[in-house]
């Protein structure tokens, strides 16, 4: 099967939850892929969107899952159990399951803010509606839930904007120490990587990441570290949860 392209219509505005698209495939397993769309696929430690697309006629197909396909612009849609499929050509309405979308935006900008108190090699990470993770590596953590939570929310309570910016493959190549994690490098040779910033000209961070993030870090809420873990000789595992640290 012939691999599509969809415009990711997500990586420029996150906070759309409706839209209209076309299907162009169904893939031999009853994917659905669109035209463009504003579901979120599985990448970089953030899971895909659930939600709906409403047919014509009015009756509804759930999104189970949504995952990439032969390449990262390939986006599939993932139907629950016996749901029904699509025509080829038929024009659907898309909606986010919006408040699950929200609360991984909200959790995967506190995670860049975690990344900015440590500024440590990531080797993991993890994103989901209440408990994240980020790995680092770091052969002494010498870091207390208290110190890392405090200095987290005030960069929260600061109200920095959250954005993008465009580099080309060429400038990143020139900065490499944009690049936080150990391991993964951002996919290039399209000619572009997607920069998230934050803080007035990037004043606090950027780096580059294919995710969706809320456009402040007041936004984020009340976060805290809910566990500092020792993973291996060299590595620490941080645990970011929504709320205020428990008092005991």
């Amino acid at each position: 099967m012939m691999a599509f392209s969809t415009q990711a219509v997500f990586r420029d505005d996150a906070y759309l939850r409706e839209t209209e698209a076309t299907v162009v495939g169904v893939n031999d397993r009853g994917g659905i892929i669109l035209d463009r769309t504003i579901f979120y696929a599985t990448s970089g430690g953030q899971p895909g969107d659930t939600g709906l697309l409403t047919r014509g006629d009015g009756s509804n197909i759930s999104v189970a899952a949504t995952i990439t396909g032969e390449t990262k612009d390939e986006i599939i849609h993932v139907p629950g159990l016996e749901q029904a499929v699509p025509e080829i050509g038929e024009r659907l309405k898309l909606s986010i399951d919006w408040p699950r979308r929200h609360l991984l935006m909200r959790m995967h900008a506190a995670c860049h803010l975690l990344t900015v108190v440590c500024p440590y090699p990531i080797t993991g990470a993890s994103v989901s509606e209440e408990d994240s993770r980020v790995d680092f590596d770091i052969p002494d953590a010498g870091f207390t839930k208290e110190d890392v939570t405090s200095q987290m929310m005030e960069l929260v309570r600061a109200n920095h904007p959250i954005y993008n910016r465009w580099i080309s493959d060429d400038e990143l190549a020139a900065n490499p120490t944009l690049v936080k994690s150990k391991n993964v490098r951002p996919p290039s040779g399209t000619g572009k990587i997607r920069l998230v910033c934050i803080g007035d000209n990037a004043s606090i961070d950027s780096q580059p990441c294919g995710g969706t993030h809320v456009a402040g870090t007041a936004e984020i809420g009340e976060i805290h570290i809910g566990k500092i873990e020792k993973k291996g000789r060299e590595n620490r595992r941080f645990r970011i949860r929504f709320g205020a640290m428990p008092s005991n």
